[in-house]
């Protein structure tokens, strides 16, 4: 189904065509002045150089070939030479009854989908998620959700920080505290524990208690580096007690994300692809990409046209260790060889972008990928506190994301039962969806790269550009449909959802709404393109508030005229099933009253 824009559009361009000028003069855009027009063509003004006339008299031409359009109830040429545009309230029905009756509400879905994966979320095993971690996976989460919307085969994978001198760190700790476990034992043949010989919040302390040893004694350090050494040479007590670090962390970073209805397709951290490392080393020498620098190997990945200095991308450390370049190089062929996806999109704070531009860039000089892979990297801004600065506890340390999420829920807990009776259990139910809104919709009506101010009081209000606000208006019209469904003689829900029984807008208000619904496709696909979550915020806003301007002004409930009532029933209908469809892809979700 054509979008909505691109059909005014060829309208207009039909009318510049017959009036004897270029076609691709008669691109519509949407009014910067809704108090004068619906949208407007500035075509006239770009045709006057070319064919030598005043902008106005071609705008009065072209307007002469428009008095039968089907699509303009309104066109008007004003000096200099613009052309103020309104659509016909018959066009616009007939446009959202076909909305309805299409899947997806008419989106045109790839004829050949790609196949994407998408790398969000990024945490270390063994450290409880702080609110660094939020962005992310917030935005990672929507962008996949985004791309499986517009028909795309979308595989999301969390890449764990589960390898390297953190586990090391551990292990060294645990053995100086737990010597006589039998991992330590170099010489035991027998199985290991099935538990772990510590729990999650054990584990959450051991890991920041040896990282301040080693910075402290370097004989403690040696020892961690040892035993890293020791894990990824396979010792088998070692890798033991990494699995029950795994397993024990996993478990509790999954019940983090839930929380945040935020899930990952794949589970895969650096250890998966620490066997190929070796290989791809070989290759990069053999090949002639690699060469030594310092001690250390290194491929060059500047390129003649840079206009800043681009350093090499670092594969081994002078003393043969890898880094997070070598494990994130060995990912990309991994994820060639077992997904050939078409795009990768990675998502971690912007102040990494050169770090990615040189993985990038040497894995296109290297043939890891094909010509036409898509590597893409969304560096976010950092979520700050009402002092500008990264958000911080009361105490001045970094806040636990469960901790955070705990507060947002007991404040929309509070704002929820203030001043009214409410089941207890209803309420902390209602109270944790909503606050998952203000928290995903705070971070995703930001764009991802700049930063933003977390603001409680602002997040969790039910007035203005919020999430609490979008679900309110959502919440109000499964309120006003059924009350509308409880009488009788309306159309039926199905006739309804298939917008046979729209009529033509009776109102601005009407019609504002239901132009807002005809730029739904448009959205979606902009969003997708250019993985712009803030995009689909915008719309919803800008709907939730048509929506809500349409319901002030008009008698729903208590309409008399059974025609008038089944079409606002229509509207209803497609109204809350688009924002419905948007905060899904947002990642969250709506309660069925507040």
């Amino acid at each position: 189904m054509k979008k909505f824009l691109d059909l005014i559009s060829e309208e207009m361009k039909n009318a510049f065509e017959a009036a004897g000028f270029d076609r691709e003069l008669g691109k519509v855009t949407p009014s910067n002045r809704p108090d004068l027009c619906e949208y407007q063509c500035n075509g006239a003004m770009a045709a006057a150089k070319l064919y030598k006339k005043a902008p106005i008299m071609i705008a009065n031409q072209v307007v002469e070939g428009c008095k039968d359009s089907e699509v303009f109830s309104q066109i008007e040429a004003v000096n200099p030479g613009f052309l103020n545009l309104k659509i016909k309230e018959t066009f616009i029905k007939d446009y959202l009854g076909q909305m309805c009756k299409e899947v997806k509400f008419g989106l045109e879905l790839p004829e050949k989908p790609s196949r994407i994966i998408v790398d969000y979320g990024g945490p270390n095993v063994a450290k409880p998620l702080h609110v660094g971690h939020l962005r992310s996976g917030v935005i990672g989460e929507s962008i996949k959700r985004i791309a499986r919307y517009a028909g795309h085969d979308v595989i999301g994978d969390i890449h764990l920080g589960d390898w390297g001198l953190q586990m090391g760190l551990i292990i060294t700790e645990l053995k100086e505290r737990q010597p006589n476990l039998v991992y330590f034992d170099d010489d035991y043949m027998g199985d290991y524990p099935k538990e772990a010989p510590f729990s999650i919040s054990e584990l959450e302390e051991i890991y920041p208690t040896a990282s301040g040893k080693s910075k402290e004694d370097p004989a403690y350090k040696e020892c961690a580096l040892e035993a890293t050494f020791k894990l990824q040479s396979g010792v088998r007590g070692y890798r033991a007690l990494w699995n029950h670090i795994m397993e024990v962390s996993v478990a509790d970073l999954k019940r983090n994300y839930e929380n945040l209805n935020i899930d990952f397709d794949l589970w895969k951290g650096e250890s998966d692809v620490h066997d190929m490392i070796p290989g791809m080393v070989d290759y990069l020498k053999k090949e002639g990409y690699a060469y030594l620098s310092d001690g250390a190997l290194v491929v060059d990945v500047k390129e003649e046209t840079d206009t800043k200095e681009i350093p090499p991308c670092m594969i081994l450390k002078s003393d043969g260790a890898s880094l997070y370049n070598t494990t994130d190089l060995a990912t990309i062929m991994d994820r060639m060889k077992a997904y050939h996806p078409d795009r990768m999109i990675y998502l971690t704070d912007k102040r990494q972008d050169l770090y990615f531009e040189q993985v990038f860039r040497c894995a296109k000089k290297a043939k890891m990928v094909t010509p036409d892979t898509e590597l893409l990297h969304i560096g976010f801004g950092t979520m700050n506190g009402k002092d500008g600065k990264p958000f911080k506890t009361r105490e001045g340390g970094v806040m636990r994301l469960e901790m955070l999420i705990n507060e947002i829920n007991e404040e929309m807990y509070r704002k929820i039962t203030e001043n009214r009776q409410v089941d207890e259990q209803e309420a902390r139910d209602t109270a944790k969806v909503v606050a998952l809104s203000a928290i995903k919709y705070g971070d995703l009506s930001n764009q991802a790269s700049k930063d933003y101010i977390f603001d409680m009081d602002k997040f969790t209000s039910f007035e203005g550009n919020t999430g609490p606000y979008i679900l309110y208006t959502i919440v109000r019209i499964k309120s006003i449909l059924n009350k509308v469904k409880e009488q009788k003689g309306l159309g039926t829900e199905e006739l309804c959802k298939a917008g046979e029984l729209l009529r033509n807008a009776g109102s601005e208000a009407e019609k504002s709404l239901m132009l807002s619904l005809s730029g739904f496709n448009a959205m979606m696909e902009t969003a997708y393109v250019e993985t712009a979550p803030h995009k689909v915020c915008a719309y919803i806003y800008e709907l939730a508030n048509a929506f809500n301007r349409f319901y002030h002004e008009t008698k729903i409930v208590t309409e008399e005229n059974q025609e008038k009532k089944n079409s606002y029933l229509a509207l209803l209908l497609l109204t809350r099933d688009v924002l419905e469809t948007c905060i899904d892809v947002l990642g969250f979700s709506a309660p069925e009253r507040m």
